[in-house]
């Protein structure tokens, strides 16, 4: 999903003068793409996240985008207070993309797992947070995530993600998809993990049980809707989350 991510960014700014990629060096492999197309508007600050996302909202303020790039927990929770008081307080156009949110980077250990994410970057002011869980979603949401105007979280997937949409989807922030239908109990997934819920449907299936899954690919906003339409339509719900 990281390189699809990193494929798509750069088709929409060979488009896009406005954005910039700022990063703690990381990424390489996948980045270089951006670096080589667009030097004048990549910068590496070194291992120094604060730094990069202070840069970032600088770069964003000058009527910008900018995207920070990094493994899950450094651009989250190494330099949080600068996303806190310098992008969320100015509503700075800043886009914090992650890779391998949860146990992804599970071999090297909790300095390089980000459990935490999810809940500390909805609990900021007027974040966005999306968690796409297939390549679909990931594609979709790269254009939905440039075209907002504030902040975005993005936490997108490792390495190759099975598919979970057999066709086009209508990708809408805060607009859960329905990938498949039922009447007893609801699954909602978000991010890549939601794979394993369509995966637990087909169980529960053939056990006579009808399961109806939702991907949430937008955990702030929210879509408050198709939750409490899946409460009073299905008799249970239940959240599957690597968070």
């Amino acid at each position: 999903m990281r390189s699809l991510f990193n494929k798509v960014l750069l088709e929409i700014a060979e488009k896009n003068d406005r954005i910039y990629m700022v990063l703690a060096d990381i990424g390489y492999g996948e980045i270089e793409g951006f670096a080589e197309r667009f030097p004048d508007r990549f910068f590496n600050v070194g291992v120094a996240e604060q730094n990069m996302t202070g840069v970032a909202c600088g770069v964003a303020l000058e009527g910008n985008i900018a995207v920070t790039y990094s493994i899950a927990n450094f651009p989250t929770l190494r330099c949080l207070e600068q996303i806190r008081n310098d992008v969320c307080y100015h509503k700075a156009n800043v886009k914090i993309v992650i890779i391998g949110g949860g146990l992804a980077y599970g071999a090297l250990g909790v300095s390089h797992q980000a459990t935490e994410d999810l809940a500390i970057m909805r609990a900021l002011p007027d974040m966005v947070v999306l968690a796409p869980a297939d390549f679909a979603e990931a594609e979709a949401a790269v254009h939905a995530m440039i075209a907002h105007d504030g902040p975005v979280y993005y936490r997108c997937g490792y390495k190759k993600e099975p598919a979970l949409h057999g066709g086009p989807i209508d990708f809408r922030i805060g607009r859960a998809i329905q990938v498949r239908d039922g009447g007893d109990v609801t699954l909602i997934g978000t991010g890549t993990i939601t794979y394993r819920a369509f995966e637990a449907a087909g169980i529960l299936e053939s056990q006579g049980i009808k399961a109806r899954v939702l991907s949430m690919h937008t955990v702030k906003p929210l879509d408050r809707e198709a939750v409490l339409a899946a409460a009073r339509e299905t008799r249970a719900v239940v959240t599957v989350e690597e968070h």
